[in-house]
């Protein structure tokens, strides 16, 4: 399997930048006899909602995992030996999640195996629409399985006297494990995402683990609580030592209100009015995901052709309140460029784009309670510090995401200086995929 990337839509000229070192020109697999104690459990991912089809399949095992020098021994995740993703196509090896143990289905499966404790959690996808036993809940270990299905290689270990808060630290995926282990300084996760077409991100994304970027403060960022679930409500049950503590589930945070070209867009009639506004901050979400009505007005206001494409050319503003402050989805990051023959100039030399929206199913009982889930295209636009907090006893030090805007004050003006380039150049926006770099290029059959 090599890194290089094809062209995947015909709007986009794609200029494939490699890091600086050769070691990426080709990407190792993971061998299955490196596996320590393989559990005999295979994995079935699904993920995003009932509108979306990604999957994901493979065998669970354990290995040492490091990441930026920081290691961990005998951690499970999943070999994935069928998936119809991408990710392969960006010179990355795998997808590592920064979710909460409860909407990981290796932990489930584990937990099940271990303790005989099979765990469920609100879900997002219709089952009447997947045809399938499975469901599926926030980003990348998602999905719940038929727990405990296999238990070939060895008897199970009960181990009543423990509950599933205590196996985070065990058996919980890896940076909540990093976390549980006070491996990282502070309990703490920072991203950006580069933008990589319309108009170039002059800053490089980031994974900062452990800390803030140097040079930033905690009052530098606007802060908002993550969103705990009762055990009524399909969360976690506490452990005997701490009946009264509750758990966050996924990354959710309440939300102030949505705007729109400057505009107070009305909350949306597919749930109760008496549900709380709030937002799921999903790394594993291409698009900005909302309710069908809320979008339909958003649709509305821009004017769409038949196509569903508007003028790339007028900037638009979807802004977010959050903890009494607005952050904008940047116009450059709302407009994707909508397909044309390259070489070929727009209609009336007007460039189209398609909005980075997606209809979501609206919260309902038993589910989870988000009606927005805020992806890449808000992420490009927003650096978040996730903070894992105490995840053993959130009341100590609840579990909360910082955000701060990265939308620089020009950006419309960029945007219309991006379009009058691509109309120059035959309706053809550039775009650049740089790969993603590897430490070594060692076998690791």
């Amino acid at each position: 399997m090599t890194s290089s990337l094809a062209p995947t839509t015909s709007w986009c000229k794609w200029e494939t930048l490699r890091p600086p070192s050769s070691s990426i020109l080709v990407l190792p697999i993971y061998g299955l006899s490196r596996m320590n104690a393989g559990t005999g459990q295979s994995v079935n991912l699904l993920y995003g909602d009932s509108r979306t089809g990604t999957h994901a399949s493979g065998v669970i095992g354990k290995d040492i995992i490091s990441i930026a020098g920081l290691s961990v021994p005998d951690q499970y995740f999943a070999a994935i030996l069928d998936t119809n993703t991408t990710v392969l196509q960006t010179g990355s090896a795998g997808i590592l999640g920064l979710g909460f143990p409860p909407i990981s289905l290796i932990w489930r499966q584990l937990l099940d195996f271990h303790l005989g404790q099979s765990m469920s959690i609100p879900s997002k996808r219709s089952l009447a629409t997947q045809g399938s036993t499975n469901t599926s809940s926030p980003s990348s270990d998602s999905g719940i399985g038929q727990l405990g299905s296999s238990t070939s290689y060895e008897s199970r270990q009960e181990t009543p006297q423990l509950s599933p808060v205590d196996t985070f630290a065990s058996l919980g995926p890896l940076l909540t494990r990093l976390v549980t282990l006070k491996v990282f300084e502070r309990p703490l996760v920072v991203t950006t995402l580069q933008r990589d077409t319309i108009s170039l991100s002059s800053n490089d994304g980031t994974l900062s683990l452990g800390a803030l970027p140097f040079g930033l403060l905690d009052s530098d960022l606007t802060w908002a609580p993550v969103r705990p679930y009762t055990v009524a409500e399909g969360g976690l049950p506490p452990p005997s030592y701490a009946p009264n503590e509750v758990y966050p589930l996924a990354w959710e945070v309440p939300i102030d209100d949505v705007y729109f070209d400057g505009v107070k867009l009305p909350r949306s009639t597919l749930s109760p009015s008496s549900l709380p506004l709030s937002a799921l901050v999903d790394t594993g979400n291409s698009l900005i995901r909302g309710p069908q009505d809320v979008l339909s007005r958003i649709y509305t206001q821009l004017g769409l052709d038949g196509r569903g494409t508007f003028d790339c050319s007028i900037p638009h503003n979807l802004s977010f309140a959050i903890g009494g402050a607005q952050f904008p989805v940047d116009p450059r990051d709302f407009a994707h460029p909508a397909a044309v023959t390259p070489g070929t100039v727009y209609t009336d030399e007007v460039a189209r784009c398609t909005a980075a929206l997606a209809a979501t199913d609206p919260p309902s009982t038993g589910g989870f309670q988000y009606s927005w889930s805020l992806g890449d295209p808000f992420l490009k636009s927003t650096m978040v510090a996730f903070y894992y907090g105490n995840m053993t006893h959130p009341s100590q030090d609840p579990a909360r995401i910082g955000f701060m805007s990265m939308v620089p004050s020009d950006a419309g003006h960029v945007l219309e200086q991006a379009v009058d380039v691509a109309i120059a150049n035959g309706g053809v926006f550039l775009c650049t995929s740089p790969l993603a770099y590897a430490s070594s290029m060692r076998d690791l059959r």
